[in-house]
């Protein structure tokens, strides 16, 4: 025999529907309030990095309340009171492969005293004419520079190294360039007649070279294609950031296109030296433990007297004509700096540093003006006294 169960009353569902409401509306209370207090605790915690992180670069560090905080967790994590191993600076491995006649020698020297100052290892390669490296010594250096202690700074005059090929971790890159037919001039009369540093004002840096090519005029060497004035001869500054690769080597395009993808992949930071304050200031701000107070150094009167001796001597300035000439062979040269600049100039708002590059020649700029001949006459001679001409 089936039996039914009498459904319940209205009364008593409504009460029970009531229970339930109260306990949905007690469960979203206690909800929206833990939510409220975690994206508090959320905004909090981003305001503090946010904070964190515009100090570090304005203090050139970290914080010392966190620099406290950290030493103390690490002091104390073995729970034995011991003090925990110096922890090394990021990044701790810096490659400057300089381009020469483009301040390498000055930013060596600002290197030497700021090594001991800050404790790391400053390696200054004294190979000067090995740019190109075959895969077996590429191999075999960029060995070396691993297995150097850190924190380091190694320093050489050679094209790119690209270390992830070689299955080695990347250092930071950092580099200069200048107005390449400054680069150009300031190389071609150093060849000649060195700088200010000897007996006579001047160091011979080749004195094999006979006296018809040391005195050949500027304009001659140009004008009628000697090869020390045409390609590729003049194709210089590419190729030590398109690296390695033969045509890297070769005034094209390609080579061009890849210099670039390099700057951006590879490099921390490619300055100008018509703006080498700037620079110095941004490496001071981008690797502080590297270039702490390096632009008060450079300003120091101890500097001065060493760096007063680094300039090229003998300077003189190709007319009008040859400097068309040497722009338009440098077409590629040219197009390459300017990308440099425009990319160093947009770190330079990132960073928040306003100040603008010191008047200085600069040749792709003012090629079209009729009295050009007069002003670097004038600058010519101021040249020969300037100390911050260096190479």
């Amino acid at each position: 025999m089936m039996t039914f169960r009498n459904p319940p009353s209205h009364k008593h569902l409504s009460g029970y529907m009531r229970v339930r409401s109260r306990r949905g509306n007690w469960l979203a209370v206690v909800l929206l309030r833990v939510s409220r207090r975690d994206l508090f605790f959320c905004l909090t915690a981003l305001l503090v990095f946010c904070l964190g992180s515009v100090l570090y670069q304005l203090d050139g560090g970290a914080p010392k309340v966190l620099l406290d905080v950290g030493y103390y967790l690490g002091r104390f994590a073995g729970g034995h009171g011991s003090l925990a191993p110096r922890t090394l600076p990021f990044p701790s491995q810096v490659v400057y492969n300089r381009v020469g006649k483009c301040g390498s020698r000055t930013i060596v020297l600002l290197l030497r005293m700021l090594a001991d100052r800050h404790q790391f290892t400053l390696i200054s390669s004294d190979i000067h004419n090995k740019t190109r490296l075959t895969k077996r010594e590429q191999e075999n250096l960029i060995r070396n520079i691993s297995t150097t202690p850190q924190p380091f700074l190694y320093t050489r005059h050679v094209h790119f190294l690209n270390f992830s090929r070689f299955r080695t971790d990347e250092p930071v890159h950092i580099n200069i360039i200048r107005d390449p037919i400054n680069r150009f001039l300031s190389n071609y009369f150093f060849r000649r007649f060195g700088d200010w540093r000897g007996e006579e004002n001047h160091v011979v840096r080749t004195p094999g070279m006979k006296d018809d090519e040391r005195y050949l005029d500027i304009n001659t060497c140009i004008l009628e294609s000697y090869p020390e004035c045409s390609n590729p001869r003049l194709f210089y500054i590419i190729p030590y950031f398109c690296g390695q690769h033969p045509q890297c080597r070769e005034p094209c395009l390609w080579a061009l296109e890849t210099a670039k993808q390099n700057v951006l992949d590879h490099y921390l930071l490619v300055g100008v030296l018509e703006e080498l304050e700037d620079v110095l200031l941004l490496l001071e701000r981008l690797l502080p433990h590297f270039f702490s107070d390096v632009l008060n150094i450079y300003k120091s009167s101890e500097y001065r007297k060493l760096g007063n001796m680094t300039g090229t001597v003998r300077k003189q300035t190709p007319n009008l004509e040859a400097l068309q000439v040497l722009y338009e062979r440098m077409e590629y040269e040219y197009k390459f700096y300017n990308f440099v600049k425009a990319q160093f100039h947009l770190t330079k708002r990132k960073i928040g540093l306003r100040s603008g590059p010191k008047p200085s020649r600069r040749y792709s700029s003012v090629l079209q003006r009729k009295d050009l001949q007069e002003e670097l006459e004038e600058e010519d001679t101021e040249d020969s006294l300037d100390w911050t001409e260096h190479t």
